[in-house]
């Protein structure tokens, strides 16, 4: 089951993905207390200002989570996530095979969160097939999260779809973070496709959900996170 203790209003990560970090800016203050937690990844790491921003994020009490996807080697994995894990982020995701985990998750101090990427959600059986996996979805994510938690991780990102096989048969300890979340079924879905709505995230085993072109994209940002803020609270409450 999915962790009570965190607070309902932490459960909704907006994905801050924008072209630069003055648009970042804006739209966070839009959204006002309205988002408490924030994901910003590679757009915004190339694009210059990524660390001015994550300052200017916790700043104004904010939660953030260092989606970089590291993947390299371990020794390499291992001392990026050391020269994160002071600057105040909660997560950081890291790619790639058992060793390439327990060395992030060696280096990851006291308070940084390493979360193992299991399958993206915009790949679905045809893509694992060109990739050259010769297993279904769900058996490549469990396998991968039994490694995650072996190597020392803190929680997993993966689909909502596999998250009750997750909570079925995994150590409830690992945290799930659930991308593609689309609030209503009739959105378009663009490069997501194994999408689950916000409520059937949580029913499913959810800890948190990642939230990005359903809020962003909007005719009012703030109104659709407050949506999404108030459907968490039915299910949770305001804890």
């Amino acid at each position: 089951m999915t962790n009570t203790s965190i607070d309902s209003k932490d459960r909704l990560i907006f994905a801050l993905d924008v072209p630069d970090c003055a648009t970042a800016r804006q739209l966070a203050d839009d959204l006002g207390d309205s988002v408490s937690f924030y994901k910003i990844g590679l757009e915004l790491m190339m694009s210059g200002g990524y660390f001015e921003l994550m300052d200017w994020l916790l700043a104004r009490d904010k939660k953030v989570f260092a989606d970089l996807k590291f993947f390299d080697i371990p020794a390499t994995v291992g001392s990026a996530v050391r020269s994160l894990q002071d600057r105040g982020a909660s997560f950081v995701t890291v790619h790639g095979n058992q060793s390439i985990m327990e060395a992030a998750a060696e280096n990851k101090g006291d308070e940084l969160k390493v979360l193992a990427v299991t399958v993206l959600t915009s790949l679905d059986r045809g893509d694992l097939d060109d990739l050259g996996f010769d297993c279904d979805i769900e058996a490549l994510v469990l396998s991968r999260a039994r490694r995650a938690l072996e190597a020392g991780c803190d929680g997993v990102i993966s689909s909502g779809l596999e998250a009750p096989k997750l909570r079925e048969f995994i150590d409830s300890r690992l945290m799930v973070i659930t991308p593609g979340i689309r609030p209503v079924s009739n959105q378009p879905d663009g490069d997501q496709k194994r999408v689950v709505s916000v409520e059937q995230a949580f029913s499913n085993g959810a800890d948190h959900i990642v939230v990005g072109r359903p809020i962003r994209d909007a005719d009012s940002p703030r109104a659709a996170a407050e949506a999404i803020q108030a459907t968490i609270a039915s299910i949770f409450g305001s804890h």
